[in-house]
């Protein structure tokens, strides 16, 4: 390329909010300021300022009504508008990847997919979103049919990828269990700095930081806390709102959308954070333990590669309210030290995923 600048692209499957996968991407993009991002929809309003200092570049399906509030309905149109953005010209395409960004057809150059999990809608997580009981009557129907194409076409394009990175080890073997494909492994990173102890004592209220998707298993933590008694404070918005709101008793309170400022300030009060679900990986406890808080969360998935049983929270091991209220129990005896709780967080600093990242992609460049 001699002197000429490198061109970057970036490809995300999504912009409509800053939910952990637009904070990587954020960090992503300060390594290459002048990268272009194309992605299939996106609502400016509400993603970083960060982001919007980049061009970025939609599909045909930004044009589409209600694709930002029901674009779960659209799943089927996905392939397609992912294959219609036009990344030939560019050197390098990065690839930041839930669901159909890494079938990007790169068209020359190379390209990176930085995963945060196959799809999981077709794959490990579809009782999840349309087994019985969820998603609704057609949208569940429409997902059998279309199921088997989407895997087909999932596996098929996985071959456009030079290289796969995966945030954890758990996610790496289900690249390798459903693509074949091998995948280096970076975590994401937490950030330490704006997330810290204060010097405040613990109240009496355990937390919950999340969407309402079915996967994250709300409901088993309200579930528990119904018997329990205790106070439950409970942050975040989505699909499953209304149902979860019904099953909940007047000592769970639902605080809704929150400003990042907030949740801070709910991480460093709070006894405990409460993390019921199996998880990619989860910044949501990282940013608990950074601001010193322990974590209780299932012992499967993303947060046994961040949470220190014993120094860090404790682990329940079967998904049912006996077990995470045995848990809620164990912890109410147990004292952790805080510096020792943000010691752990701070190994998944900015700065330390943005030196591995930038790292992996002059290696790869070296060797092509």
């Amino acid at each position: 390329m001699g002197n000429r600048k490198m061109k970057v692209a970036l490809v995300h499957d999504w912009l409509t909010g800053m939910r952990g996968g637009e904070k990587v991407l954020e960090e992503i993009a300060e390594l290459y300021p002048e990268a272009d991002i194309f992605t299939l929809f996106c609502n400016p309003d509400n993603i970083s300022r960060k982001l919007r200092r980049h061009r970025i570049i939609t599909s045909f399906l930004q044009n589409v009504p209600g694709i930002l509030k029901c674009h779960r309905y659209f799943l089927l149109f996905f392939p397609k508008a992912v294959e219609s953005l036009n990344v030939s010209g560019y050197d390098m395409v990065i690839s930041t990847s839930h669901c159909v960004a890494k079938s990007v057809k790169t068209r020359g150059g190379i390209h990176i997919c930085y995963c945060y999990t196959p799809m999981r809608y077709i794959w490990d997580r579809y009782d999840d979103y349309f087994g019985p009981g969820r998603g609704g009557l057609l949208p569940s129907a429409g997902m059998r049919v279309v199921r088997p194409y989407l895997q087909k076409w999932d596996v098929r394009t996985a071959s456009r990828v030079d290289y796969f990175v995966a945030i954890s080890g758990y996610v790496a073997e289900r690249i390798k269990r459903n693509y074949q494909r091998s995948a280096d492994v970076i975590n994401p990173p937490v950030d330490a700095e704006y997330y810290f102890p204060a010097a405040v004592r613990p109240e009496n209220f355990f937390l919950i930081v999340s969407a309402f998707a079915p996967y994250k298993r709300i409901d088993l933590a309200i579930t528990a806390f119904n018997r329990l008694g205790y106070q439950l404070k409970i942050i975040g918005t989505g699909q499953d709102q209304e149902k979860l709101k019904k099953m909940a008793g007047k000592n769970i309170e639902f605080l809704g959308w929150q400003s990042d400022e907030v949740i801070r300030e709910y991480y460093q009060r709070c006894q405990a954070l409460i993390f019921p679900g199996v998880e990619d990986f989860g910044i949501v406890p990282l940013e608990a333990m950074a601001c010193g808080r322990p974590v209780i969360a299932f012992g499967e998935g993303g947060a046994t590669e961040t949470v220190l049983d014993g120094v860090t929270g404790i682990f329940f091991y079967e998904q049912t309210p006996e077990s995470l209220i045995g848990a809620v129990k164990k912890i109410e005896h147990m004292s952790f030290d805080c510096g020792k709780i943000r010691e752990q967080a701070l190994k998944f600093g900015k700065n330390i995923f943005k030196e591995k990242f930038g790292n992996f992609v002059s290696a790869k460049l070296g060797e092509k």
